[in-house]
């Protein structure tokens, strides 16, 4: 393991900003976790940990450890009738993930497919696209606390899963480092083909009777249509999370905005499309200078080229503001902030 000093972070992270790390380490082994960690604490610095660089937005350099967490492997550790049991490193590319879950016929994560980042990511933000969400197939995770140095096994219920939340977002925010993910996937699949355009797509696709092999093809091809390559235009994916208000607020929007879209949740409130919201406020194909918001999903806030991180967080200030203007609605972001 080397630690390399004054490093350009922009190979690492999906925005393709240029910003720098004071320290960088890559670490693929727990022994390389513990020394950069132990290292880490006698420089008296600050430690972020980095997956795949997808849910991130630097808005200046970073004055301390960025440890770029390599742990990779992919094992079956238990079966049972219904399900088996995969445990996958937290460096493991989460596409790649599910890729090799479509290769083993093992349901559950297809809905999730081309899905940017890594495995640890994935409870962190309990990751969740066209009805699915990682709390579904997830059964537990060990992370390694950073400064104590104990591993510490975490199961679905102490995860305190919720929208794109989960105990690592709050309670144990930068407190541990996430090193292997356990999910728990079907062996007889349980299709969910009815949330956004799936369907449509599998029609499309002239698919009669879907597989999750077809549905992952046809949520990626969703994907690929309406969201930008990160390899050819920088971006972070869903920059905000779809907002949830009350329905007499709803109601209220309803009445003076009738193409307004909202989903009911469990607790009586309506999840509302973020992206529709800041396309009504004009948004949509927005551009000031490099920094911008895609042409076709509103939600992606992009860099052309040579955008810094603060141009792109006044943009999203500028959206928040409008949004909140226009329809008495808060966008809270899904990206990091550094």
């Amino acid at each position: 393991m080397e630690f390399l000093q004054n490093i350009s972070l922009k190979p690492f992270n999906t925005f393709g900003l240029d910003v720098s790390a004071r320290y960088f380490c890559r670490v693929s082994t727990l022994e390389e976790l513990f020394a950069a960690l132990n290292h880490a604490q006698e420089l008296q610095t600050e430690v972020l940990v980095l997956g795949g660089g997808s849910n991130v937005l630097f808005t200046k350099d970073f004055n301390g450890l960025i440890l770029k967490n390599e742990l990779k492997s992919i094992e079956k550790i238990g079966e049972d009738e219904d399900f088996v049991y995969l445990k996958a490193g937290a460096g493991e590319v989460w596409h790649e993930f599910v890729l090799h879950c479509l290769a083993q016929n093992l349901a559950g994560v297809e809905n999730l497919a081309l899905i940017p980042g890594s495995v640890g990511a994935s409870p962190m933000q309990n990751i969740g696209a066209y009805g699915v969400e990682i709390k579904e197939v997830f059964h537990e995770l060990t992370a390694v606390h950073r400064k104590e140095g104990y591993q510490q096994v975490f199961n679905k219920s102490e995860c305190l899963f919720g929208y794109r939340e989960s105990v690592f977002k709050n309670k144990y925010k930068d407190q541990f480092v996430i090193t292997s993910v356990t999910y728990r996937l079907r062996k007889k699949p349980e299709l969910k083909i009815e949330y956004g355009a799936i369907r449509l797509e599998l029609e499309k696709q002239l698919v009669e009777q879907p597989t999750i092999q077809a549905v992952a093809r046809a949520v990626m091809a969703i994907r690929s249509a309406k969201l930008p390559n990160p390899a050819e235009i920088g971006n972070a994916g869903s920059f905000f999370k779809n907002p949830s208000i009350d329905n007499r607020h709803f109601l209220q929007l309803q009445n003076e905005f009738s193409s307004i879209v909202g989903y009911s949740n469990a607790d009586g409130t309506v999840k509302l499309a973020a992206g529709w919201l800041i396309e009504q406020c004009g948004f949509k194909g927005f551009r000031n200078g490099d920094a911008g918001v895609h042409q076709k999903q509103a939600l992606v806030l992009v860099n052309y080229g040579s955008a810094v991180g603060s141009e792109l967080l006044q943009l999203s200030i500028d959206i928040r503001k409008a949004v909140q203007d226009k329809f008495g609605v808060t966008l809270t972001t899904e990206v990091n902030i550094i």
